[in-house]
């Protein structure tokens, strides 16, 4: 997948003026076409091996490839930032990219000082809050990426300037090669662990999902399918059917990842001493019961005191060693069923306390219960401290204030451990039904319910049922099947129908209001006219009423504004900005899109908000209220006929952009003199007229290919017409320069061809030369010519020297001066060797000596340090 390197790209000449080849065609620059899309050399073999193309825009493609699209799309326009600086990073530039979450690109110059300070800082702050040293929070500080926050390590802080794969160190910049890359397959392992690498070239970026073709199975292992290897991993909806941990029974749950869960079967299984079966789940088939073993040991004289358990039980503990009851004297090999005697000495075991031995001799049994060493006690409150025996507790006369397990009271005990005992006064809370009080003893939590019940009836007071003492404050009246004798006073009290004895008021009126709104609406609320004079409401006692807040219109009272929803337009009418609002509301709102009508410029389009236009009438009453469209400031874009690089001054403008009026550079054909021109005034020039308009009408003054002479023609295109045929007359000699003629210089050149020599090969100062043959006068004038020509050289060559020395510049003399001054003769260069390794042979005989003394040092010190020990010893030995 290497790119091609054989085709050198195209060298970007830059120049002040506007000139131009001699048709005049703008020619794009190679500057222009670098970087335009390096997405289908990038992709390439991805979506080969993929199957697709690197236009077409699927799910696969949007999904993978969407981040590396966007930083390539990114470095293409030259948007590609640093975070940290905000400058913009150039093709040229060293960076660092983080390969952890974002990867993000910054300059490598801002990424190592951030990432030092971040270490820094994260090493001061370990330091003074943990107990370390500064050397060892230094080496486990961290810093964090700019953008993702991803902690790397100290030892992680970039050094050099590496390709995104990390392949090349310092990779050149190629106009052809995407920057900061190196060009090459990026190769790097696919997530996942797949075992394939990265098909896409160097890249910024995660890699993609690998494409590859794989044969894959479910996580159960009963279907083998032929996947991606990025989605390879996959469920089969069936049943899973592994065996279980168990070994016994297969697993039921659908096709799943990872492990199974542990198995449910039921069965009857046995504890682990065999004694007790019971129905178990599978997974919990090893248990173990809560009798003990009792089973014969080794000895064959005692049990085994263990609880339920598996395998064999332990070995006699009394067999083998054995000890006195206070542990101080040890017996071997005495049986197990014969009793230890009795040592003798102090028991010297912890008692009960925990702090002091028994002072009795050795004992069978428990030792005494009751310790009498007297030591200083506190209290249980910790108030008072006192020297008592150690069994006795002291106890003092502050009482306790903590509350009790009440909550309410406190607990008033004296020198109280902090235990209080229950609470003895009487509760007196009020009851549930907020009636009566509690009359049991203080308790937390709520009391026990009201035994007491309360008779409700209904409002003619002939049905009536009781209910406990607290729930008659939410019970209804009873329902009574005696009709109401309440008159409606709305409009609908025809069509009213009867309904039965109630407290309070009556319903109301259930119909529709029906009365039209002046905008053709009807009012579709329940009726809303006068209501009767109500019955009184339904109380058992007085009580405050809590006034509820009703929603809707007041009885008795107009029709609400029109509540019928409508679609409204927003201020700048934009189709599918409609909004549904109630008919009455007569607000106007915004859509808070652009307004998207075109300014009067005709070329852009506005981009305020939403907003209502103003539209202008003759009638000043009709003239619509509005905010106008805001102002083109933007300038020209539009392309000029004929075209040219140059822009149009004016601002935005509807009509045809004015001629250009920029002078341009156009130098004549034979390169004498340089011509202004208008803009526009040579770009509508023909090409005849174009070559004509640059001719400077004077002599070519380029010189003619075969001789030696200028092209005799007027400013002309192209190659000198006739370079064969110059009839400048041109000074013909001999070889001994006696005899000379006047040649034309077209003869003078077929002469040459004629002789076999080239004119173009004959140096200026020899043209003509030698053409004409010497005659009989010339043999007797050689030996003088060829004397004066040796005469002439030295004094010529002496006489350039002294010129030439003259026309030296004095910095120059001063320069050379100073480098021969500075050349060093051959035994300047042996000496300056022979210092040096003389320097270095004695620095290395002084560590040699320093090494030497020092390793003898340590023995020196190693043998008075043992001198000094047996003197020691030896003192210690004669006290004794």
């Amino acid at each position: 997948m290497k790119m091609s390197t054989a085709t050198q790209p195209p060298v970007c000449i830059s120049s002040d003026s506007d000139y131009d080849s001699d048709t005049g065609t703008a020619v794009p620059s190679a500057c222009n076409l670098r970087h335009t899309d390096l997405s289908n050399t990038i992709f390439k073999a991805y979506l080969e091996l993929h199957g697709q193309n690197s236009t077409s825009s699927s799910p696969f493609l949007s999904l993978d490839l969407a981040k590396i699209q966007s930083f390539l799309n990114s470095s293409s326009s030259g948007a590609l930032s640093c975070l940290i600086c905000l400058e913009r990073i150039k093709p040229t530039d060293p960076t660092w990219s983080c390969t952890s979450l974002c990867f993000s690109v910054f300059h490598l110059i801002c990424i190592q000082s951030w990432a030092r300070q971040a270490s820094s800082l994260s090493a001061a702050r370990a330091a003074t809050r943990l107990p370390i040293s500064a050397e060892k929070a230094a080496e486990d500080s961290v810093w964090n990426c700019p953008k993702c926050r991803f902690e790397y390590r100290r030892s992680s802080i970039p050094k050099g300037y590496f390709c995104f794969c990390g392949k090349l160190e310092d990779p050149p910049h190629d106009p052809w090669v995407l920057p900061h890359s190196c060009g090459e397959v990026c190769g790097r392992a696919l997530k996942n662990n797949c075992g394939h690498d990265c098909l896409l070239l160097c890249h910024p970026g995660p890699c993609p999902s690998c494409p590859k073709i794989v044969k894959s199975r479910c996580f159960c292992g009963s279907i083998e399918d032929v996947r991606r290897c990025g989605f390879k991993h996959f469920s089969c909806n069936e049943k899973c059917k592994r065996v279980l941990d168990c070994g016994i029974h297969r697993c039921g749950e659908v096709c799943h990842e990872g492990k199974c869960p542990p198995c449910r079967e039921k069965g009857v299984y046995r504890c682990q001493c065999g004694k007790v079966e019971e129905e178990r789940e599978c997974c919990l088939r090893d248990f173990r019961c809560e009798n003990a073993c009792e089973r014969l040991l080794g000895c064959g004289k005692h049990v085994c005191n263990r609880g339920c358990h598996e395998g064999g039980c332990e070995e006699c503990p009394l067999q083998g060693r054995r000890t006195c009851p206070c542990e101080k004297k040890v017996y071997e090999g005495m049986a197990c069923d014969v009793a230890v005697p009795l040592c003798g000495g102090t028991c010297d075991k912890k008692l009960s306390c925990g702090m002091h031995r028994c002072p009795e001799r050795c004992h069978r049994g428990p030792c005494i219960e009751t310790c009498r060493t007297m030591i200083t006690k506190s209290c249980r409150c910790g108030g008072l401290k006192k020297q008592v025996p150690c069994h006795q507790d002291l106890v003092c006369e502050r009482k306790c204030l903590r509350e009790r397990d009440c909550g309410r009271h406190a607990c008033k005990r004296r020198c109280c451990d902090g235990d209080c005992p229950p609470c003895s006064e009487t509760c007196g809370r009020k009851l549930r039904c907020k009636n009566h009080k509690c009359p049991s003893p203080c308790h937390r939590g709520p009391c026990a319910p009201c035994p007491l019940m309360v008779s409700i009836s209904c409002a003619c007071g002939e049905t009536h049922f009781e209910v406990p003492c607290g729930t008659e404050t939410g019970q209804k009246p009873p329902r009574c099947h005696k009709p109401c004798n309440i008159t409606p006073l709305c409009r609908h009290a025809a069509n009213a129908k009867l309904h039965k004895c109630h407290y309070g008021a009556c319903l109301p009126c259930k119909l529709p209001c029906g009365e039209e709104y002046p905008c053709g609406h009807v009012c579709n609320l329940r009726c809303h006219d006068p209501r009767p004079p109500p019955n009184p409401e339904f109380t058992l006692k007085p009580k405050k009423k809590k006034t509820s807040l009703q929603s809707g219109c007041t009885p008795g009272t107009a029709c609400p504004p029109c509540q019928e929803l409508v679609w409204r337009s927003c201020l700048g009418e934009h189709i599918g900005a409609d909004r549904m609002m109630v008919c009455s509301n007569k607000a106007e709102f915004s859509c808070e899109n652009f307004c998207g009508n075109p300014l009067a410029c005709g070329n852009h389009y506005c981009t305020k908000p939403c907003h209502a236009l103003k539209i202008s009438s003759p009638l000043p009453a009709q003239t619509s209220r509005g905010e106008p469209c805001e102002k083109c400031t933007l300038p020209c874009e539009k392309e000029r006929w004929p075209q040219c690089p140059h822009p149009c001054p004016v601002p935005c403008h509807p009509e045809e952009c004015p001629p250009c009026k920029v002078l341009i550079k156009r130098a004549c054909h034979c390169g004498a003199m340089v011509h202004v021109f208008e803009c526009d005034y040579y770009k509508r020039l023909s090409e005849t007229e174009q070559t004509n308009a640059r001719s400077c009408g004077g002599p070519c003054h380029r010189k003619l290919p075969s001789c030696t002479h200028l092209c005799p023609e007027t400013c002309h295109p192209g190659v000198c017409p006739f370079p064969q045929k110059c009839s400048k007359k041109v000074t013909v000699r001999c070889r001994c320069h006696n005899l000379k003629k006047e040649w034309l210089c077209h003869d003078v050149q077929m002469a040459y061809i004629e002789s076999g020599r080239d004119p173009k090969d004959i140096p200026k100062n020899q043209f003509g030369i030698g053409l004409l043959p010497c005659n009989s006068d010339c043999k007797s004038k050689v030996p003088v010519v060829e004397s004066d020509l040796q005469l002439r050289k030295p004094m010529g060559t002496e006489e350039m020297e002294q010129n030439h020395e003259s026309h030296v510049t004095k910095r120059r003399r001063k320069r050379r001066q100073v480098q021969e001054a500075n050349q060093i003769s051959k035994l300047q260069k042996l000496m300056g060797h022979a210092r040096r390794l003389l320097t270095v042979v004695m620095v290395l005989a002084l560590t040699m000596m320093v090494l030497y003394y020092g390793y003898k040092g340590l023995f020196l010190l190693s043998d008075w340090m043992n001198a000094v020990e047996e003197q020691r010893a030896r003192r210690r030995y004669t006290q004794i």
